[in-house]
């Protein structure tokens, strides 16, 4: 059966068309990813969980005030036009903008690290991730084989270690470097078949120079063939002619009829099998792929009908055990993941008995029964394997089909699943994950189109580091969201006292004009929500990851933003921030006594918007860590929101300096005595969040 979209490399031949379009293999793939649904991320859900909250928040606190300004006998539009203000002030209309620039800021330092993001969203999806199903060939592995043991003179050498040079060992070397179509490219590399130029390449690192295939011409041959499981070469060494066989152990030993060691040639060959067998049973264990070899001399050049004997009378000479190597930087990655509390899984369609080696030496798996074979799978309906999903770490023979359900039994246990893939066969999969990784070197176009991230280096550490910039992005979002509700909250708790104490404020301070009694007007809070909200928020976009960021567990899937911790320090922050606020429009009111009330609540506002503006400002260094001192953790590791500080400090001073700005602000001139309570109530956010983390109380236990 020949399959849609499979690539005939040689032959010819005439078939009869059994399926189309649909109905054909690529058409039932195709199908699947088609049923797939697109979800929405888990910053998705809860940014718009996160704007139903505000909103809602937003029209009850907005109907109140207007309400209680009504009931104190204000005029119906100033308090209208107060509400709206308040409104403003609530909602942090920033942070749709900002997430998004702090996704593509992501996306543009992800690709730098060869993981190219489609989807923005996808950015921070990574760093939720709690599994990743990865492919083993090229993925954990280098997808270059590479000789590990050698066979010969009933020993097994190992390649790491020195090989004893003999006569013996360059015949084996020979038979594995001529009996080889492997060629030299113009800068040195090895081109062609991964098994062939390994054989090759352990010839160079036993010292065997290019030469021995220059020197040593081929003369005829009988190509590798799947049924045989054999290769056969007639060389010309030196004034002989080689016969040289490469293939299977047990296809090359019905073709041999003696044994060659380091004490000559040995016929008692059906003896020595049975350490042959056992030597091959023990590399194969360890997962190495293993070829013989044997070989006989010629007088001449065979004919071709000679060529069809050739096989035959052949000596033994010994054994090639090779792997495909894992990548040296997996193992720290896969460590890395553990202490991250990611669980990684190996989806591969080699033997069980290879990945299982693989995954032992990558750290992935510890016994064989965390392995499961496709056959076995096969044999589970769905619920159990979503019921006993986390027994496995490895499963080895499977299908497309075999890894959606494995993708979906994770998901059905709330884990958000990252997929690697790189075939055809891979897509459903991909797309069905929470997030897909397709590979940028060797990935199909179908495997690309399905996936949210394309890894250039088709490498699962690069994988790793994506999840680690994607936790940093999340962090900064939650920095982004802490620190405007803050703000916001003050500016709401500011208006909201200072409409609730109106006649307080008018009878303690000895004020007629009771209407002009307020803080806030709306010119300054758009000014602060334009100007000192915004730049620093972008620039904790930003903000280098916490030292710890790889040693906590992911977030649960059913975790939302507003955790105890969060809104704790919204709230508490936000209230310190919009008393201070107050209390310095109190301070100006009660410094002023003796002038006019219009112009003592114009310097009581002045005093408030300088005081909510600039300590907003300061209370940027609060959220860049909720449990570590900023002192600590570095004040001028982030140049770009120093200079968002300034810029934003330089927009709120020039109100204050320029008059022509003053007049149109209604902003007054501050008195020098003034100036030092100012200074004073900015730095006390600061300092009194400082304290507490100190004491252990910014945060909740467990957060």
């Amino acid at each position: 059966m020949a399959f849609s979209s499979s690539m005939v490399t040689y032959g010819r031949g005439k078939g009869i068309v059994v399926g189309t379009g649909m109905q054909t293999e690529v058409g039932k793939i195709a199908d699947m990813l088609n049923q797939v649904e697109e979800g929405e991320t888990p910053l998705q859900q809860k940014l718009n969980s996160l704007g139903k909250t505000l909103g809602i928040a937003c029209i009850v606190i907005c109907i109140v005030i207007f309400l209680i300004g009504i009931a104190y006998g204000k005029n119906a539009i100033d308090m209208f036009m107060t509400a709206v203000s308040l409104a403003v002030a609530a909602i942090p209309e920033g942070l749709a903008a900002v997430s998004t620039i702090v996704l593509a800021i992501g996306m543009q330092r992800m690709a730098k690290k060869n993981a190219i993001v489609k989807k923005l969203p996808a950015v921070e999806t990574l760093g939720s991730s709690s599994v990743i199903c990865s492919d083993k060939t090229g993925t954990l592995t280098q997808n270059k084989m590479t000789v590990k043991k050698l066979f010969f003179n009933s020993e097994i050498y190992e390649m790491e270690k020195e090989v004893p040079k003999s006569e013996l060992l360059e015949k084996l070397v020979y038979a594995n470097m001529l009996c080889n179509d492997t060629k030299i490219t113009e800068n040195g590399e090895l081109a062609g078949d991964p098994t062939e130029t390994a054989l090759t390449d352990m010839g160079f690192k036993l010292g065997y120079e290019k030469s021995v295939l220059e020197v040593n011409p081929r003369e005829k041959e009988i190509p590798f063939d799947s049924e045989r499981k054999l290769m056969t070469t007639v060389n010309k060494v030196g004034d002989k002619y080689f016969v040289y066989t490469k293939g299977g152990v047990d296809e090359l030993l019905a073709r041999c009829v003696n044994y060659e060691t380091l004490d000559g040639i040995k016929t008692d060959l059906e003896e020595y099998k049975k350490v042959i067998t056992e030597r091959n049973e023990e590399m194969a264990k360890e997962a190495l792929r293993v070829l013989a070899c044997g070989y006989k001399i010629i007088d001449k050049i065979p004919t071709d009908e000679e060529m069809k004997q050739m096989e035959s009378g052949l000596t033994f000479i010994g054994m090639c055990g090779m792997i495909d190597p894992p990548r040296m930087e997996v193992k720290a990655a896969i460590d890395k993941c553990k202490s991250a509390g990611i669980k990684t899984v190996m989806i591969t369609g080699d033997h069980k008995a290879t990945a299982v080696a693989i995954a032992k030496e990558l750290g992935i798996l510890e016994s064989d029964e965390e392995a499961l074979s496709g056959a076995e799978l096969e044999k589970m309906s769905q619920e159990e394997l979503t019921k006993n999903i986390r027994k496995y770490s490895v499963y080895a023979r499977v299908s497309p089909e075999h890894k959606v359900r494995i993708v979906n039994a994770w998901k059905d246990n709330g884990e958000i699943v990252a997929m690697t893939g790189d075939g055809v066969n891979d897509a459903p999969a991909l797309k069905t994950a929470d997030i897909g990784c397709a590979m940028g070197k060797v990935g199909t176009d179908v495997a690309k189109e399905a996936a949210d991230v394309i890894l250039t280096d088709d490498n699962f550490a690069t994988i790793v580091t994506a999840v680690e910039e994607g936790r940093r992005i999340y962090d900064n979002i939650l920095k982004v969201i802490q620190f405007l509700l803050s703000s916001n909250i003050g500016e709401v708790v500011v208006l909201f006292l200072a409409v609730m104490l109106t006649p307080l404020f008018a009878s303690l301070y000895g004020i007629s004009n009771v209407s002009a009694i307020t803080p806030l007007l709306a010119i300054h809070i758009l000014w602060i929500n334009l100007v000192t909200d915004s730049l620093p928020a972008l620039a904790l976009a930003v903000d280098p990851a916490e030292k710890n960021i790889m040693r906590r567990h992911p977030r649960k899937n059913s975790k939302g933003i507003f955790t105890k911790g969060m809104v704790y320090r919204i709230i508490y922050q936000g209230i310190l921030i919009g008393l201070l606020t107050l209390f310095a429009f109190m301070v100006g009111l009660n410094s002023t006594k003796g002038m006019e009330d219009l112009e003592r609540i114009k310097i009581a506002q002045t005093m408030a918007f300088t005081v909510l503006a600039l300590s907003e400002l300061v209370h940027v260094f609060n959220v860049r860590n909720n449990k570590e001192s900023i002192f600590k953790t570095g004040i001028f590791n982030n140049t770009k929101l120093l200079l968002a500080i300034g810029v934003s400090c330089a927009l709120v001073l020039v109100i204050l300096i320029v008059p022509a700005l003053r007049d149109i602000f209604s902003i007054a001139k501050l008195p020098i005595e003034n100036i030092f309570e100012v200074i004073v109530l900015v730095l006390l956010p600061l300092v009194v969040v400082e304290i507490l983390k100190l004491f252990k109380i910014n945060t909740f236990k467990n957060e």
